[in-house]
């Protein structure tokens, strides 16, 4: 990305565009299901909103510099995801105590199977080789692991409640570890060892020669950023019902729904770790990939525990058997593909192909 002295008009207009859209459907009535003509707007709109907040993202990531760039992305994608589904929980009631236990399990899998799986093949296909600093990428996958089982697995093995539910004291002990895993990978990844999540030699490339945006432009962006995402979150929403729609009419169950919107809401990042990774800089594709499944979680269960127990609703958080198995063969493929520092497209191919599974048994059960 060419840092330029003004932003593109482009990238200003697609989140102002955006909320325009949703504005116009709020005015015109925005319970029921949108038209065609609106449909087809919201779509457009949806994708000119993932293309700004990738922009905008990187101008803030070069202005900041690395590790925190991506980290500024993969939080602030993932604490809209958060409001969405605590709204969703509200206006649904007990009834949806299931929908953070399903986005949750649907980003992982798509992130850790998907996402790095398409940067380690279009990296592999276009450089051969790739390395990484393998002791950040470790700690991150360690700490997606725990927080992983302690939340999507565990619930379906303890006794003082039957599963896949823990009781009131269960869900805030877990709520609290939740927090704290991921606080202090946080903390590792941006104060104590910083350097673990910096690449072993810098590729030069355009962004390393272009000049640091100024202070204004750089807040503008975030500004913006925020507004991106925030307008593709809401558009994706407005286009649930009728995709749920044109999903059953095609005989699919309706969890396909919630992987389509999952798939959608990371696109921001799924662009930029996918442009990373061509421009042979697969430590910030890690980055990128690992820190949004960990925010997924980490932030995720904490906030939809509070909504729980304050409604006094009883939150699903347990995966069945099949979805269990996926899991662990995921992160058992991504910790042994990652630990060694440097990646094919061999590794590229299988996590790839664990990701076609997933959807194909979704799709067929």
């Amino acid at each position: 990305m060419k840092i330029q002295n003004t932003l593109p008009v482009w990238t200003i207009a697609a989140p102002v565009l955006g909320w325009l859209a949703l504005a116009g459907k709020a005015f015109m009535g925005g319970a029921g299901a949108p038209g065609a003509v609106l449909l087809v707007v919201f779509a457009v709109c949806l994708f000119a909103g993932v293309l700004a907040a990738v922009f905008h993202a990187e101008l803030v990531a070069h202005k900041i510099g690395e590790p925190f760039g991506t980290l500024v992305l993969a939080v602030a994608v993932t604490s809209i995801e958060v409001a969405l589904i605590v709204s969703l929980m509200v206006a649904g009631g007990a009834e949806t105590t299931g929908l953070a236990r399903d986005t949750v399990y649907a980003a992982v899998m798509l992130i850790l199977n998907g996402m790095v799986g398409i940067c380690l093949l279009v990296g592999g296909r276009k450089h051969g080789e790739q390395s990484f600093t393998a002791t950040g990428v470790s700690a991150a996958l360690a700490t997606l692991a725990a927080i992983s089982v302690l939340t999507m697995v565990l619930p379906n093995y303890t006794t003082t409640t039957p599963g896949p539910s823990y009781n009131t004291s269960q869900l805030i002990f877990i709520a609290v570890i939740s927090l704290v895993l991921y606080g202090t990978f946080v903390l590792v990844q941006t104060v104590r060892h910083r350097d673990y999540f910096l690449p072993l030699q810098p590729v030069a490339d355009e962004d390393d020669h272009a000049p640091v945006p100024p202070a204004r432009m750089a807040w503008i962006s975030g500004a913006l950023l925020l507004a991106c995402l925030g307008c593709v979150v809401l558009l994706a929403k407005a286009l649930s019902p009728s995709l749920e729609k044109a999903v059953l009419s095609m005989g699919a169950p309706k969890a396909l729904v919630g992987i389509i919107i999952a798939a959608v809401v990371l696109l921001p990042e799924g662009i930029a770790a996918y442009q990373a990774a061509r421009a042979n800089r697969l430590q910030t594709s890690l980055n990128l990939a690992l820190g949004s499944a960990l925010a997924s979680i980490g932030l995720t269960i904490p906030c939809v525990a509070i909504v729980a127990l304050l409604n006094g609703w009883t939150l699903t958080l347990g995966i069945d058997i099949k979805s269990t198995v996926l899991l662990m063969l995921s992160l058992i493929v991504a910790s042994l593909s990652l630990t060694g520092g440097r990646t094919t497209i061999m590794q590229g191919t299988v996590l790839l192909t664990i990701c076609a599974v997933y959807l194909f048994v979704t799709i067929v059960p």
